[in-house]
C-alpha cells in the first residue's frame, strides 16, 4: 500500500485530513472519503475552504447547517472501495484513503498546479469536490457550487490566501498589516517610478535594517487607502517556504498573481549569481523575465555590495529597472518610526512606553549598536527593554525592585537594556559623565606608574572628543605610542579601555608583524567577492562591527605592509571601513592605538631631553608617510622606568596576589625587604616591568603554593613574606 506524499499538501490541508480522520472514526468507519473531509471543512471556520462555503451560503441563500446534515447523512451510507493508499495523520496513525478520496486529492493537486501553487490547499480540494463524477458533487452543485463558480471565487485572493504568496494590500484592508511610518520623500520617489508607462521596475538599495521592506509595506497601505499609483491594485510577496520548495514555480505564481500590481521580491540578489553563486539559480530566468514584462512592476530589495556584485553585471536588470537608494533614517525620523510602533509594543508587552524612552532608544542604538542600522537597531533595543520590564513584574525574575503593577517604560529601562546588549556598564551609558572625565588622569594613574606625559596627552585628546570638539565620524582618538618594551604602552591601552568602556578586555589587539605581506590586507577587511575566504569576513572589520565601543591596538605597527597602513589611514580619516562583503564597520566609538619600539635606542633615560625627542621624531618621519602622521591626534613617547617606579609597579602586581589569596581566606603581607630582594632579581632592567611578572611567579607564587599546601593554614590566617639570606621566607600565623 502506498502512502500519500505530505509535501504536496499545505499545512492547512494536512490538518483538515487529520480532522477528517477523527470524524471518520466517530462515524465508526475505517476508510476516509471526500464526505469526511468536507465535514472537516464545514466544522472549522479558519479554513479557506470554510470561508468559501460561507461566501456561497451568503450569496446563494442556503444554510451551512443544512449542508452539514446532508453531508453527514451521505457519509453514513457511503462505502469506500479499492483502498490502495493511506495517509499519516497528526497522531501518527495510518488512515486508509478510498479511491474517491484519492481522486479528489489528485484533482486538487492539478487545480493547484494550474495556478502555479506549490502546495495543494483546502480551497483546491473543495474545487475538486464540486466537479462532476465526484461523490460530493451532487451535494454542492445542488447549492450552485459549480466548478465555474469555484474558479471565479478562487481568483479572490482575500479568501484564497495560499502559503505560496500573500497580497500585502489585501492584508492591509483586513487589518493584518501593521501601520508603518511613511518616509515621504522615498515614498514619493517610489510612486513616481511606478507611474512610468514602461520599465516601472524598482530596486531598493540600502544597508540591512534601514527600512526597505517597510517602504514596500507603506506602498501597500497607500494602495489599500486608494492613494496608490494608478492601475496598481496589489503588492504580491512570495512566501519563503515556497521559494525553498520550488523557486521556479513560486516565482511564476507570484508573477501571475501580481499582474496589474507589484511583485515584491526581498533580497533580489538571491536569484542572481554574478561572481557569487545564486541561492535560487533555477528561478533566475523567471525573475529576469519579470523585468521584461510590464504587466507587473517588480520591486526588489538588495544591499549596495550585493547590487554591485550580482545585479549590476546583469544588463537586463540594469536596462529595465531604476535604483532607489534607501538611506539610514535620521534620529528624528527614527523617533517617529518608534512612535508608530509604540502602540503595538505596548499591546504586545502590556506596558506603557514614555516618549522619553523613544528618544533614548534612538540615541543609544545609533551610538552603541552601530553594527545594525537605524531604525532596526532602535527597534531591537526598544523590544529588549519592553521584555525586561515585563519580566520585572514576575517575582522570580525581578530586575527592578519593587515591580511596578502598571509598568511604564522609561529612559532608565532603555539604558539598562542597552547595557545588557552591549556589555557596557549602566553608568557608562548615562548622560552625565563630566565628573568621571574631570578625574580621568587620576583614574588612569591608578594603573599607570610614571609616564605622566603619556597619560596627560591621552586624557586631553579623549576629553576633547567627548565634549564634541572633533569630527563625529572619526575615532575618539588616534595615538601612536613609542618607547622600549615593558614601560606601559599596552597597559595604558587596557587602562583606557577600562575607563571608557568599563572593561579592560574591551580591546581588539592585532600584531602587525603578522601583516608584513600585501595579501594580508584581506585578513583585516575580508577577501573580495569570488576569492577564497570571502564568507569569513575580516578580523578587524568583524571585531569592530560586533564590538564598536573598543580600543583597537595595533602592535609593532612599523612592521606592517604599506597597504595595511593605507587601511589605518582610512580608519583615522573617515572613521569607517567597508569589508569584502560591502558591510561597513564604524570606528567612531573606538580608540585607535598604535605601538612601536622605533627609536628605543635613543630612549634610555627616565627623563627625555629635547635632543632625544628630535632624534626619535626624525626617525619616525623617515619611516612613515606625512599623510599618515598628520592623521594622528598624538605621538606619545614613553620613557624607561626608574627603580622607584619599578618598585611601585611591583606593589601594584603584589596587590593582585594579595587579592587572590584574600578570596581564599588568607591574608598576605609582603615586607619592603622582600620587595627589594625581588627587584634585585631583575637581570634585564632594559625590559622594563615585563620581568616582574616572571619574578613574582617564580619566587613568590610557586613557593607560596608549596608553603600553603604544607602548612594548611586555617581561614583567617596570615602569611608574612620576608627576605633572608637564601631568598624569600614564608611564615604563617
Amino acid at each position: 500500500m502506498g502512502t500519500l506524499n505530505p509535501e504536496l499538501l499545505s499545512e492547512e490541508l494536512s490538518n483538515a485530513l487529520s480532522e477528517a480522520a477523527v470524524i471518520m472514526r466517530g462515524l465508526r468507519q475505517r476508510v476516509l472519503t471526500p464526505e469526511h473531509l468536507l465535514l472537516a471543512f464545514l466544522d472549522t471556520d479558519s479554513y479557506v475552504a470554510h470561508k468559501l462555503l460561507a461566501r456561497f451560503a451568503e450569496e446563494r441563500g442556503f444554510d451551512l447547517g443544512d449542508l452539514t446534515r446532508d453531508v453527514e447523512s451521505q457519509a453514513r451510507t457511503r462505502r469506500a472501495a479499492n483502498v490502495d493508499f493511506d495517509f499519516v495523520a497528526q497522531d501518527g496513525a495510518r488512515v486508509p484513503l478510498g479511491n474517491e478520496m484519492l481522486e479528489v486529492l489528485d484533482e486538487g493537486v492539478t487545480i493547484a498546479r494550474a495556478r502555479d501553487e506549490i502546495w495543494t490547499g483546502t480551497e483546491d480540494v473543495l474545487a475538486a469536490m464540486c466537479q462532476s463524477g465526484m461523490s460530493t458533487a451532487g451535494l454542492l452543485q445542488k447549492r450552485s457550487i459549480t466548478p465555474t463558480a469555484m474558479s471565479s471565487l478562487l481568483s479572490d485572493t482575500v479568501l484564497a490566501r495560499q502559503s505560496t504568496t500573500r497580497d500585502l494590500v489585501a492584508l492591509a484592508r483586513e487589518g493584518g498589516l501593521r501601520p508603518v511610518y511613511y518616509r515621504q520623500d522615498l515614498l514619493r520617489d517610489l510612486l513616481n517610478l511606478l507611474n512610468l508607462a514602461r520599465d516601472r521596475h524598482v530596486i531598493l538599495v540600502g544597508p540591512p535594517g534601514v527600512g526597505k521592506r517597510s517602504l514596500a509595506q507603506s506602498l501597500a497601505l497607500l494602495i489599500a487607502e486608494g492613494k496608490g499609483p494608478q492601475g496598481v491594485k496589489s503588492v504580491i510577496e512570495i512566501a519563503e517556504p515556497a521559494l525553498l520548495a520550488d523557486p521556479e514555480r513560486a516565482v511564476r505564481a507570484g508573477q501571475r498573481k501580481a499582474s496589474g500590481g507589484v511583485l515584491f521580491l526581498p533580497n533580489l540578489h538571491r536569484f542572481f549569481g554574478g561572481v557569487l553563486q545564486a541561492e535560487f539559480p533555477k528561478a533566475q530566468d523567471e525573475v529576469q523575465g519579470a523585468f521584461l514584462d510590464d504587466r507587473a512592476a517588480v520591486v526588489g530589495t538588495t544591499t549596495d555590495a550585493d547590487y554591485q556584485a550580482r545585479l549590476a553585471v546583469n544588463t537586463t536588470l540594469v536596462e529595465h529597472s531604476h535604483v532607489l537608494k534607501v538611506p539610514e533614517p535620521s534620529h528624528e525620523e527614527t523617533v517617529e518610526i518608534l512612535r508608530v510602533h509604540k502602540p503595538h509594543a505596548e499591546a504586545d508587552y502590556e506596558i506603557a512606553i514614555s516618549d522619553e524612552a523613544l528618544g533614548v532608544a534612538a540615541t543609544l542604538a545609533k551610538r552603541y549598536l552601530s553594527g545594525v542600522m537605524l531604525p532596526a537597531s532602535a527597534l531591537q533595543l526598544l523590544h529588549r527593554a519592553c521584555a525586561l520590564l515585563r519580566m520585572a513584574g514576575q517575582p522570580h525574575l525581578a530586575f527592578r525592585s519593587p515591580a511596578v503593577p502598571d509598568a511604564q517604560l522609561d529612559a532608565e529601562d532603555v539604558t539598562l537594556a542597552a547595557s545588557l546588549m552591549t556589555g557596557l556598564p549602566v553608568a557608562k551609558l548615562g548622560a552625565d559623565e563630566r565628573g568621571r572625565y574631570a578625574h580621568m588622569v587620576e583614574h588612569l594613574h591608578q594603573r599607570i606608574i610614571g609616564q605622566d606625559e603619556a597619560v596627560l596627552a591621552v586624557s586631553r585628546a579623549v576629553k576633547t572628543a567627548r565634549v564634541g570638539l572633533k569630527d563625529p565620524r572619526r575615532p575618539i582618538g588616534s595615538f601612536f605610542f613609542l618607547g622600549p618594551t615593558g614601560v606601559g604602552k599596552t597597559e595604558l591601552a587596557k587602562a583606557l579601555a577600562e575607563f571608557l568602556f568599563g572593561d579592560e578586555e574591551a580591546t581588539v589587539a592585532l600584531d602587525m608583524s603578522e601583516y608584513q605581506q600585501e595579501h594580508t590586507v584581506n585578513r583585516l577587511i575580508g577577501a573580495p567577492p569570488g576569492y577564497v575566504g570571502y564568507e569569513s569576513g575580516g578580523q578587524l572589520t568583524d571585531a569592530v562591527r560586533d564590538k564598536p565601543y573598543t580600543v583597537v591596538l595595533f602592535d609593532e605597527v612599523e612592521k606592517a605592509h604599506p597597504r595595511v597602513l593605507d587601511i589605518l589611514l582610512q580608519v583615522m580619516e573617515e572613521g569607517r571601513l567597508t569589508d569584502g562583503q560591502g558591510r561597513t564597520a564604524s570606528f567612531s566609538e573606538a580608540v585607535i592605538i598604535m605601538t612601536s619600539n622605533l627609536g628605543s635606542e635613543y630612549l634610555t633615560e627616565p627623563v627625555l631631553t629635547e635632543a632625544v625627542r628630535e632624534q626619535v621624531m626624525r626617525l619616525v618621519k623617515t619611516t612613515f608617510r606625512p599623510e599618515f602622521l598628520n592623521r594622528l591626534d598624538e605621538i606619545i613617547l614613553f620613557h624607561p622606568l626608574s627603580q622607584e617606579q619599578l618598585r611601585l609597579i611591583l606593589g601594584l602586581m603584589l596587590k593582585k596576589e594579595i587579592k587572590l589569596l584574600a578570596a581564599r581566606g588568607v591574608s598576605l603581607q609582603v615586607s619592603e625587604e622582600a620587595c627589594t630582594w625581588m627587584l634585585a632579581q631583575n637581570d634585564h632592567p632594559e625590559w622594563g616591568a615585563r620581568p616582574l611578572r616572571r619574578i613574582i611567579r617564580r619566587y613568590l607564587r610557586e613557593p607560596l603554593a608549596d608553603h600553603l599546601l604544607e602548612a594548611d593554614p586555617v581561614p583567617g590566617a596570615e602569611v608574612m613574606v620576608d627576605a633572608g639570606e637564601q631568598g624569600l621566607t614564608f611564615e604563617a600565623s
